[in-house]
């Protein structure tokens, strides 16, 4: 398995030309957010991926996560870079100061955490719910649960988790039969089984705090009567001390066919007495509060497919510069390095031109979310906000499905020996499978993005997201050369789909439901590509600025590069949009033709 460096040139460029750092760092907050320390954050992660991570994730693979007597190990490595991992602070990189954090901006944190995804995700998997319980508790817990937890899950010393899925239940969390027993002291006593529970148990910290969804004695049926609960492994005595064990266990992990470093786990509840939990504010809101926990791991989903297609690419690449097989199409005697042949060429362009597309658009959604957090105007927050909701969608549903493709891309170009185990581009296609079914199905994303999205507000906000690529649009027409005239067109047509799309869903929603939403997937990846094609636009403008003022970037072939890649994205990536707005518009009446019993 080729090593992993961080692509930092091309992260500089998106953090500071398309997300807007610099911006960033003059909102309330983020002051300390300068091009230095950024860059210099940066450095020190690329280090810690390549150096520390990296070497551990072929390992995890090969060894996995065990578990015997309710209690797991992980594989070789893993629990001596995860101490390390919190020794030096990466874990409350963008957690609140008032309990330890660093407050850095969203689109910092973004991406730290491709690197931690892209050099091992199983061991990523484990912060990432971590902080993802630190946000549900800094936004939703009391004063004391605060104190009591967030220190030291912020520090790294406890990991936190998230317990949605039961067995009868899947995504259907209207199902969950877990219930919460009030007590005289104010706690609860917790009974139930949650399974899919990442990294709920593991021997790298000292505690895991659990974040359990479950229904009080006199809870509504359906969604409106689910509550959420801390639930310690071991209970948290008055002075910060660990005290008894909870009667929360771990009955089992599964096996998988990636991932498999990452304990997933089978929790039981109260099979002892019961679980000692707290109430994480009021009775009947867990799911809102839950979802503040799962907005925050959907764009964390989405880095994952990011993540991934760049370690795929990477190592793609390495072996097509390497392997020597064939002659030239043009004529050789001599074989030549499989980079030469056109087919190769082509699938290594459709790898990098998706990645950086992925990069641009997921650090633009991280900016305009700390824009939405902190800039000082009620309007220009709201604006952001809107355009947040609005693509988190997206860049968890495309971004991972795109890395599923970018992955088995990168098997294919190994050909033969990329199915073989030992080359390691297997594992970033296994490894990637998962993405796509974490935190809601590419399905479930789809329907969020048409049902909340786009038809609860109008299309208002998919309105005022096609007006932003119009204008990028109209700077694309002031260039001249073939290159931009092609990006111009591609975008112009793929822009005219989206709206053809979006027009569609509007007008026939209501009365066609059924029909509406078989397009809904089709839709949400007319909308990816079509974003992606936006960022890629404005890279390609910048790079243009950048030739013309005689800037070479780090290495001369860098920004002609990024125009060319546009130029690419757009012939074979974006150039797809009015096929999926046909679908959209067609697609349901077949799909629903048959009888059940006809399939």
């Amino acid at each position: 398995m080729a090593d992993y460096i961080a692509p930092l040139q091309d992260m500089q460029f998106v953090l500071r030309e398309l997300a807007g750092i610099e911006q960033v760092a003059q909102l309330p907050g983020y002051e300390e957010a300068s091009a230095d320390v950024v860059e210099a954050i940066l450095d020190e992660a690329a280090k810690f991926a390549g150096g520390v991570l990296s070497p551990l994730n072929a390992i995890g693979d090969r060894e996995g996560a065990k578990w015997h007597d309710r209690a797991v190990t992980m594989p070789a490595g893993f629990k001596e870079a995860y101490v390390q991992f919190a020794d030096n602070g990466w874990n409350g990189l963008s957690c609140q100061p008032e309990h330890g954090g660093q407050g850095l901006p969203k689109v910092v944190s973004a991406a730290v955490q491709e690197m931690w995804k892209a050099s091992n995700m199983a061991f990523s998997l484990c912060p990432l719910l971590t902080l993802g319980a630190v946000e549900a508790l800094e936004l939703c817990g009391s004063a004391e649960q605060k104190d009591r937890f967030l220190p030291n899950m912020i520090a790294g010393k406890w990991t936190g988790t998230m317990n949605l899925t039961e067995p009868q239940a899947g995504s259907d969390l209207a199902a969950i039969r877990t219930r919460a027993e009030p007590q005289a002291d104010g706690s609860y006593r917790i009974f139930g089984q949650k399974i899919f529970i990442t990294y709920g148990e593991h021997d790298m910290a000292e505690n895991i705090i659990h974040l359990v969804l479950g229904r009080l004695p006199d809870a509504p049926e359906g969604v409106k009567g689910i509550s959420l609960f801390i639930v310690p492994k071991f209970l948290v005595n008055d002075d910060g001390s660990l005290g008894a064990r909870n009667d929360a266990w771990c009955v089992g992990i599964e096996h998988k066919l990636g991932i498999h470093a990452s304990p997933t786990a089978v929790m039981a509840y109260g099979d002892n007495g019961g679980a000692t939990g707290y109430l994480i504010g009021k009775p009947n809101e867990g799911l809102k509060y839950m979802f503040i926990m799962m907005n925050a791991a959907r764009y964390a989903v989405g880095l994952e497919g990011l993540a991934l297609s760049e370690r795929a690419y990477q190592q793609a690449l390495a072996y097509a510069k390497d392997r020597v097989q064939g002659r030239a199409i043009e004529g050789s005697d001599a074989g030549v390095p499989i980079i030469r042949h056109p087919d190769i060429r082509r699938m290594l362009m459709l790898m990098k031109s998706q990645v950086e597309a992925m990069r641009a658009l997921a650090y633009t959604v991280g900016a305009a979310h700390d824009t939405a957090l902190r800039h000082p105007d009620a309007a220009e927050r709201a604006k952001q906000q809107a355009f947040v909701d609005l693509m988190i969608p997206v860049v968890k549903g495309w971004l991972t499905e795109t890395g599923i493709e970018v992955a088995s891309l990168g098997v294919q170009i190994h050909g033969g020996m990329g199915y073989i185990e030992e080359t390691g581009a297997a594992q970033h296609l296994r490894d990637a499978r998962i993405t796509t079914i974490y935190e809601g199905t590419t399905g479930i994303q789809a329907n969020d993005l048409l049902g909340r999205k786009i038809m609860r507000d109008g299309g208002a906000a998919l309105k005022a997201a096609g007006e932003m690529m119009q204008a990028t649009l109209a700077e694309l027409e002031k260039q001249p050369g073939e290159e931009f005239a092609a990006i111009k067109a591609a975008l112009g047509r793929g822009l005219a789909a989206l709206a053809e799309a979006g027009s569609f869903i509007a007008t026939n929603a209501a009365k066609d439901v059924r029909g509406t939403f078989v397009g809904a997937v089709p839709f949400l990846k007319l909308m990816g590509i079509v974003c992606g094609g936006w960022v890629m636009a404005r890279a390609a403008l910048v790079a243009q600025a950048r030739i013309g003022a005689g800037q070479g970037g780090d290495g001369a072939s860098f920004y002609p590069s990024k125009i060319t890649t546009a130029r690419f994205y757009a012939d074979h990536v974006l150039a797809a949009a009015p096929g999926l707005a046909y679908t959209v518009r067609h697609g349901g009446a077949s799909a629903l033709a048959l009888s059940e019993d006809a399939f």
